[in-house]
């Protein structure tokens, strides 16, 4: 298994012979709702989009998740595995082949890596997004990804997974609360599935933001604290903190003993 992290939400998974596009932001600025004034993000090194991807995976249907401008860019006859509201998105720009999961539902790609729906981030009072457990059916390795730190309690039945890829940090705007929950989760979810990798999302690398949303956004955690907390409950987990670009080599790790 190789992972590269493409910045922010996005992932290049190369995983049973799969390469899988996750959340992927790579091309122009990434604005909600159209208001660049509120927020801002901009790359500060050129994101190229990768070659040879077998599916395009989205686990929600905001901008920062399904980014309009990158999605135009790629090409349209990708299947798509995405959350309900992530794949009306991607019906939205024309992508013909695209897999809406419920909570629960699989996807089973070339008979070989079968992608199965798990609750999310909440968005709103009614819409619970997807995160993701990823299963390559040959050797029985496991992904779990979930990109703002909700993690299902239905998750324990699947443990042990082998990675997990999420959130260290809280994310907090003032009289709005967390939008991000790593740091309370984080440690959480490592003790549920046991993971011999954990990798954290959701903080950009080599981004930039701007906008009035930047000077009261208040970030809590970092991959220190989740490391040092690691430690004190003996854990065998191996947190790992690439740079953006940067493929990563997990197989002498998943192959390792504890």
């Amino acid at each position: 298994m190789h992972l590269t992290w493409l910045d922010n939400n996005s992932w290049l998974i190369e995983m049973a012979d799969q390469r899988i596009l996750l959340d992927p932001w790579l091309t122009g600025s990434l604005v909600f709702n159209n208001l660049p004034w509120l927020i801002k993000g901009d790359h500060q090194q050129p994101r190229p989009i990768p070659e040879a991807i077998d599916l395009l995976l989205l686990s929600q249907g905001l901008e920062d998740h399904a980014h309009p401008e990158t999605l135009k860019a790629l090409d349209h006859n990708l299947p798509v595995v995405a959350s309900p509201n992530g794949a009306k998105v991607a019906i939205g720009l024309g992508y013909g082949q695209v897999t809406a999961l419920a909570h629960g539902e699989s996807y089973t790609l070339h008979e070989r890596l079968q992608i199965q729906a798990m609750p999310g981030s909440p968005i709103g009072p009614l819409l619970v997004e997807n995160g993701y457990l990823l299963k390559d059916l040959e050797t029985g390795i496991q992904l779990y990804y979930e990109p703002h730190g909700h993690h299902a309690a239905a998750l324990k039945a699947h443990a042990p997974v082998d990675v997990v890829i999420a959130p260290v940090v809280d994310l907090a705007i003032p009289l709005l609360g967390a939008i991000v929950k790593g740091r309370s989760s984080a440690a959480a979810v490592a003790e549920w599935l046991q993971p011999k990798v954990f990798l954290p999302s959701a903080a950009g690398g080599d981004v930039a933001f701007s906008g009035l949303l930047v000077a009261v956004l208040n970030t809590q955690g970092s991959p220190e604290e989740l490391r040092q907390t690691l430690a004190q409950q003996q854990s065998q987990t191996k947190l790992l903190t690439p740079r953006p670009g940067e493929r990563l080599d997990l197989q002498p790790l998943l192959a390792a003993d504890g």
